[in-house]
C-alpha cells in the first residue's frame, strides 16, 4: 500500500472504522503453526488495534469477529475461537478502562456457549460508564441475518399498528438494524479486509453502502498501528461523493 509515510490529518480521522479481521489461519500455515496460533496472535493485534485507534480519536471501531457462517468451520476450531473472548475481556478489560473504551457487540450472543456469553455480558457492564471510542464486536453476526431481523420486527410494528407503511424510510430501518444505538457514528466511513481479500462476506451489508473499502495483503495478525495509519491515509486521499459529482 502506498501512502505509508504520509501523516494523517487528525481532523478527518473516520469517526467509524469497520475492520474484516482475516488471514489467521494463513498467517499460521506459512508459520508451520496450527490454525488456532494465528487467531490467538490475532488476538493480540485487537489490543494492539483497540488502543491504536482509541489514541488516534476514532468513536466507533467495528470488528468482525465471528460470522453466522463461521459455525461451519470444523468443530475444534469453533471450540477454540468461542474460548477467545473469554481469554480476551479476562486480560483486557482492565486497559479498556483505563482507556476510556466502551464494549458493544452485535450479533445472535444467545447462540453462544453460557461461559463465552458471560464474558460478553460482564466486559459490557464493566465498560458502560466509558464514554470514549466504542469497541463494536460482531460475533454470530451476518448483514443478511441483522436485515432479516430488522424487516421483521418492523413487520411486527406495522402489525400493531405502532407503525404504518408510509411511517418507513430509511432513518427507521437504520435505527432498527444492530447499530441503531450508534446513532450518527452508525454507518462506516472506512473499511478495512486484511489478507488480501477483496469482498464484505456479509457484514454490515446496510451500514456500507457508501463506506471507502481499503484492502490490505497483511493478514491479521501482522497488522499494527502502522498499518492502521496507512489505511487511514488511504481513505484520507479519496473523494467521497456519495453517488454525487461535486469536485474539489
Amino acid at each position: 500500500m502506498d501512502n505509508s509515510n504520509q501523516s494523517l490529518d487528525l481532523e478527518r480521522i473516520p469517526n467509524h472504522i469497520a475492520i474484516i479481521m482475516d488471514g489467521n489461519g494463513r498467517w499460521a500455515q506459512a508459520r508451520h503453526l496450527p490454525r488456532v496460533a494465528g487467531h490467538q496472535q490475532g488476538m493480540q493485534t485487537v489490543k494492539t488495534i483497540t488502543k491504536a485507534a482509541s489514541d488516534l480519536g476514532v468513536k466507533v471501531l467495528s470488528l468482525y469477529a465471528f460470522s453466522t457462517e463461521n459455525w461451519k468451520r470444523p468443530g475444534a476450531e469453533v471450540k477454540f475461537l468461542m474460548q477467545l473472548p473469554i481469554k480476551f475481556f479476562n486480560t483486557f478489560v482492565p486497559d479498556l478502562v483505563k482507556n476510556n473504551v466502551q464494549v458493544r457487540v452485535m450479533g445472535d450472543i444467545s447462540q453462544l456457549p453460557k461461559a463465552t456469553q458471560k464474558a460478553v455480558n460482564d466486559a459490557i457492564a464493566d465498560t458502560a460508564a466509558c464514554d470514549g471510542m466504542i469497541l463494536n464486536f460482531a460475533l454470530n453476526y451476518g448483514g443478511r441475518d441483522e436485515i432479516l431481523r430488522a424487516t421483521k420486527y418492523l413487520a411486527g410494528q406495522v402489525a400493531s399498528d405502532e407503525l404504518t407503511i408510509d411511517d418507513l424510510d430509511e432513518d427507521i430501518l437504520s435505527q432498527a438494524m444492530m447499530t441503531g444505538s450508534l446513532g450518527e457514528y452508525a454507518d462506516p466511513e472506512l473499511l478495512i479486509r486484511t489478507s488480501g481479500e477483496e469482498r464484505i462476506s456479509n457484514f454490515m451489508l446496510w451500514q456500507l453502502a457508501y463506506s471507502e473499502f481499503v484492502f490490505v495483503d497483511e493478514h491479521w495478525p501482522d497488522f499494527d498501528g502502522e498499518s492502521l495509519r496507512r489505511s487511514i491515509a488511504v481513505y484520507q486521499n479519496r473523494h467521497r461523493r456519495f453517488g454525487g459529482l461535486v469536485n474539489k
